[in-house]
């Protein structure tokens, strides 16, 4: 899980890779559910819910 506060800490690309990594990550997780493999269930959760936090702190310093 990432804290809010190194989210707010990076640049703009290191955020927008980082939103494409846990994207690609949120994928290989949904795959693995639509089959049954999926061992970190929690995972799942935890990456919705980074996600957020760094399209929230992306939408805030584009309005800065």
């Amino acid at each position: 899980m990432t804290k809010i506060q190194d989210i707010r800490g990076m640049t703009p690309d290191q955020l927008a890779e980082q939103l494409l990594n846990l994207k690609k990550e949120q994928f290989n997780l949904r795959f693995q559910a639509a089959t049954g493999q999926v061992e970190k269930t929690h995972r799942v959760g935890e990456i919705r819910k980074d996600i957020a936090r760094i399209k929230t702190v992306l939408r805030a310093k584009a309005a800065a």
